[in-house]
């Protein structure tokens, strides 16, 4: 047997056992829709085990101390770094992502569990000088209770622990949702957690298709008290919405529309190697993929000329070959999707330089189209998908103007070499992130997270674990 095939799992995680059902769902391989494993299907009996589970685990986990968690965390950390190529093979079967790019998020989610399971120890507290001679002022942080996360397919390992790590060093259980689309990979993860020794309870995946349903369970339920959730920014309103009657506190990592700013005095081959990176990133299927390139008039010609060309050169295919830059789609959905975008480019003056047109069922080649402008949908819209649209621009004005329109403010991306207009541009850019001569920002020590319709709080950092805490006050009086 493969071994990756022995971390292959069918079955809910609840209260530190696998729950089945006689109801199941396959999950399909998005390169040839052969059918990988077929998974029970969760209710809402289900869920509602999994709260009550974390409910009752929370009363023991949250008084345990910090270097017990972090040691327990640490554990889980080394074995998903010991079987990253198993985890990584799932990865890429059941979501279509290169090979060599599931094996750096195996990293990078397994860097959010080591990060938070040394900050366990470090949650410190205040105390304030009194207001009174008689009197001392102390500030401790606890864990906020029960977290419900509710996680996407395009990062299905790391959207995981970016999520449950700072939960659980804080001394919250978790209840996990994952995409139907890629239940095994979260799944495997559970595996790796309880040979790391988290008690019954503390750790719960629900698998299931009825994403409404679970949602819905969770968000309502008394007993949850943290929703974070990423994904698009219609299902977070219909999160938050859900949540008004319990007055949950929400964590919310949404839709984004990156712009991508190539001034006059930027080094060009290092802007078309940043936007290759920031663009074809899993096929242009992440929530900080770039998704407007906006050129000034000047170097319009020769940075398409250089970006094409640097196009061409990336490899369209199975994900689980080696050489393979650009996987399959996730779904017929996700090629419609593109689709679209593309005729209504061309229906409003846009030309096609490169792909264009998909290949196979669920294989769609990188493309680039020119003289894009804000009249066209993906203007407005996350594409979501290896399309890459140039715009042009004439001064750093009209660049902010054109980054700024759109009500999403996730992140954004600009190359110079004029240090005043470093600091100008990335304090007029309306986004929680941005890059400045680099397409690649993700990582575990800074924090994550958008403003406007891209969402609300912040992941990974220091700051990460703030989210799943509340914050108590305490005053001791009469001192005498």
């Amino acid at each position: 047997m493969e071994a990756y095939k022995q971390l292959i799992f069918t079955r809910s995680y609840l209260n530190g056992g696998w729950k089945g059902n006689e109801e199941t769902f396959d999950v399909l391989n998005p390169a040839d829709g052969s059918i990988l494993a077929s998974v029970s299907n969760a209710n809402k009996e289900d869920v509602e085990q999994a709260i009550n589970s974390a409910h009752l685990a929370f009363r023991t986990w949250s008084k345990s101390s910090a270097k017990e968690r972090s040691a327990i965390l640490l554990k889980w950390y080394s074995l998903i770094v010991e079987n990253k190529e198993s985890l990584a093979r799932i990865m890429t079967l059941e979501s279509g992502k290169p090979i060599n790019e599931s094996r750096g998020e195996v990293d990078y989610g397994a860097a959010f569990i080591q990060w938070f399971a040394e900050e366990a120890k470090r949650l410190y507290g205040d105390v304030i000088p009194g207001y009174t001679v008689d009197r001392r002022i102390i500030v401790i942080k606890q864990p906020i209770g029960v977290v419900g996360a509710i996680t996407p397919w395009n990062f299905p390992l790391a959207m995981i622990t970016r999520k449950v790590s700072p939960a659980l060093a804080a001394g919250c259980t978790v209840v996990v949702r994952p995409s139907e689309e890629t239940p095994l990979t979260a799944l495997a993860i559970a595996h790796l957690a309880e040979k790391a020794g988290f008690p019954k309870g503390v750790f719960n995946v629900i698998a299931g298709t009825d994403a409404s349903s679970i949602g819905k369970t969770l968000c309502e339920s008394p007993l949850v008290s943290k929703i974070s959730f990423t994904g698009s920014t219609r299902v977070g309103q219909i999160l938050s919405s859900q949540s008004v009657s319990t007055l949950k506190k929400l964590s919310l990592e949404l839709g984004g529309n990156a712009p991508f700013i190539v001034f006059e005095d930027a080094d060009i081959d290092t802007a078309v190697k940043g936007a290759i990176a920031g663009k074809f990133r899993f096929s242009g299927q992440t929530c900080v993929c770039v998704n407007r390139i906006l050129v000034h008039q000047r170097i319009y010609e020769e940075f398409i000329d250089k970006f094409v060309l640097a196009v061409s050169k990336l490899k369209l295919g199975n994900g689980m070959e080696e050489e393979v830059n650009i996987g399959p789609l996730i779904n017929k959905k996700a090629i419609e999707r593109v689709e679209s975008f593309i005729d209504d480019a061309l229906s409003k003056g846009g030309t096609i330089l490169t792909g264009g047109k998909r290949i196979d069922q669920q294989f769609f080649p990188p493309t680039v189209i020119r003289d894009a402008t804000k009249e066209m949908n993906f203007s407005k819209e996350e594409i979501f998908g290896p399309l890459a649209p140039i715009f042009k621009f004439s001064s750093d004005e009209e660049a902010i103007q054109l980054a700024n329109d759109t009500i999403y403010g996730l992140a954004a991306y600009f190359y110079t070499n004029d240090l005043t207009r470093s600091w100008k541009i990335s304090e007029a850019l309306e986004y929680g992130i941005v890059g400045i001569n680099e397409g690649l920002i993700s990582t575990e020590v800074a924090p994550f997270g958008g403003i406007k319709y891209s969402g609300s709080g912040r992941e990974g950092s220091k700051y990460g674990i703030e989210d799943y805490t509340e914050i108590k006050y305490v005053c001791i009086g009469n001192i005498k």
